[in-house]
């Protein structure tokens, strides 16, 4: 059984106060992929990555994570497999230390404490901050804080990772240090972005999403063609 691909099969979601959200959702990414996710603000972007892993359940249709369908039984698998990391940094930083945060996942799985530790340091040499691991995340600059963000998905060693707007706010220098460590990660990946030129460099087919809608699925060229249109 493989982790490595999701898929969403008419997938709807309405939200509490009766905003229809997605509206029959259907897509695959396979082993290896890399995808960018396009929209305007509003179009479900962010509602559709959280259905990745489990974070909100369809109203109906099924997402599934390799065999594994997301629902409340499968949530501790989905999310062994799915990495999510959100657009604020500091939604995932909140211990008193960088590598008490990166080690936070791996102690959840009930790891032992030198893989614990393996797992910090392999996760904050990816991300180039091994260097930060006693500061405080509070401390950090915006790109430190995205890049140990990162870091602390990647210490769960995901077959999947799902990224919401990785490059906002960032200057040049931390945008080129996230788009390094996306290229870098040698599974499936999923990215929200109104980043077109790093949904050009990492990403060769893209999603366009409107309204809650796929409204177009292929090369990514073509794809901010149908966006800019």
């Amino acid at each position: 059984m493989s982790h490595h691909y999701i898929s969403f099969k008419d997938v709807r979601y309405s939200y509490p106060d009766g905003h229809e959200a997605l509206r029959g959702i259907s897509f695959r990414i396979n082993h290896g992929e890399k995808v960018a996710l396009l929209g305007l603000n509003g179009a479900g972007k962010s509602t559709l990555l959280l259905h990745a892993n489990g974070l909100l359940l369809p109203s109906s249709g099924e997402v599934n994570v390799g065999d594994v369908p997301v629902c409340k039984k499968t949530l501790k698998l989905v999310r062994r497999s799915v990495g999510m990391v959100f657009q604020n940094p500091d939604d995932q930083l909140f211990m008193p230390t960088v590598a008490e945060d990166v080690a936070f996942g791996p102690r959840n799985m009930s790891l032992p404490e030198e893989e614990v530790e393996r797992r910090v340091s392999y996760a904050l040499d990816a991300v180039g901050c091994g260097g930060l691991r006693d500061k405080s995340p509070a401390h950090l600059s915006g790109g430190q804080k995205r890049s140990i963000s990162i870091a602390t998905v990647l210490s769960m060693e995901p077959d999947i990772l799902v990224m919401d707007e990785p490059t906002a706010g960032l200057d040049y220098a931390a945008r080129r240090q996230v788009i390094d460590i996306v290229s870098a990660f040698e599974h499936t990946c999923l990215i929200a972005t109104h980043d077109l030129g790093l949904a050009r460099q990492l990403c060769p087919r893209s999603l366009l999403i409107d309204h809650g809608r796929i409204t177009a699925d292929g090369d990514t060229e073509y794809v901010i063609k149908q966006l800019l249109h």
